[in-house]
């Protein structure tokens, strides 16, 4: 069987570019096989790009998947509207959504779901008034890993008598990953009682430059002296924080404790160096148990609304041993 896994940059060149076929009302047929249309965020980091590598990988490698309708939205929501639109033009069988934000998807979802078009949420979530638009979300438990964060915080905080500032650089406002992973760190910092101060917060949108740039505004603002950690909602802001915090003289992992959420070689060697503290994985390798779930819904099977993707924690302790395991 033929296999294509195009790539697209933009939901316009879809337009002119793919043929459809498949089909939402069963046209392709699951003996062909199924036409799949993915809508991804962007390629903002290291985990977004292994991310796309492995769903291409997989769908590559699948019998079942006769064809990967490949869109990256370059971090723009309407980019991926466009690109569902053009997917429910082309009848394929299963759209997959990486979410930008998680709000301001009624109607293109409800446009899929009248055309009989099922669609499947990776990685991100969307707000719970949408939930009936689609059928399953496959990815991490972002509430679980600020959760993770907060209690390393906690424990290791916990004695600071005069109390713990805190820095946080938020990913992509409105994202479910930014939300949740704020949600969960504060949900255990306040429940186990830690006395603690958000000096500050500001979105970096997950990309290197920007995390290092509102870096620099916070130490411009509020110096370095008495903060005592940093949350990074991703490897890339953080290690992006690290250098502001290198510039400016301070030894990041030392006078700043520093956690980070993904958990990339470059994150892991920033560990082995001794410039941050914790890192709680984000595992974006699921290309393969995305396919799973594609053909599973693609054939009206009972799937849960929600699959985890295994995830761990990891300590300054761990740092070295767990880097040859990095995938990307």
């Amino acid at each position: 069987m033929l296999k294509k896994v195009l790539a697209g940059i933009g939901a316009g060149a879809l337009l002119f570019g793919l043929t459809a076929c498949g089909g939402g009302d069963g046209e392709g047929g699951a003996d062909e096989g199924l036409v799949v249309g993915f809508a991804q965020v962007g390629a903002e980091s290291a985990w977004r790009t292994a991310n796309s590598t492995s769903v291409q990988d997989a769908a590559a490698a699948d019998d079942r998947i006769a064809e990967l309708k490949f869109v990256d939205a370059q971090q723009e929501q309407e980019r991926q509207i466009s690109a569902i639109r053009d997917f429910i033009t082309q009848q394929v069988d299963v759209i997959v959504l990486a979410p930008v934000v998680e709000t301001g998807w009624t109607d293109v979802l409800q446009e899929a779901e009248d055309a009989g078009i099922p669609v499947i949420l990776a990685d991100r979530g969307i707000e719970a008034a949408d939930e009936d638009l689609y059928t399953t979300r496959l990815g991490s438990d972002f509430v679980a890993e600020g959760r993770s964060a907060g209690e390393w915080a906690v424990q290791t905080f916990a004695d600071d008598a005069d109390g713990t500032k805190i820095l946080e650089l938020q990913g992509t406002t409105g994202s479910a990953p930014a939300n949740d992973r704020n949600a969960g760190f504060f949900e255990v910092l306040d429940a186990e009682g830690l006395n603690y101060e958000l000096v500050d917060s500001q979105s970096g949108n997950f990309t290197a430059e920007e995390g290092k740039a509102v870096m620099e505004t916070f130490i411009t603002t509020h110096a370095l002296d008495g903060i005592d950690l940093l949350y990074a909602h991703n490897d890339e802001m953080g290690l992006g924080a690290i250098q502001a915090i290198e510039e400016a003289g301070f030894k990041p992992g030392e006078d700043i404790q520093i956690i980070i959420v993904d958990g990339s070689k470059a994150g892991f060697q920033a560990g082995v160096d001794g410039k941050l503290n914790y890192i709680v994985e984000c595992n974006p390798v699921f290309g393969e148990q995305l396919m799973d779930v594609v053909v599973q819904v693609a054939n009206g099977d009972d799937v849960e609304k929600f699959t985890p993707v295994e995830e761990g924690v990891f300590d300054a302790t761990q740092f070295e041993a767990e880097l040859p395991n990095r995938q990307f």
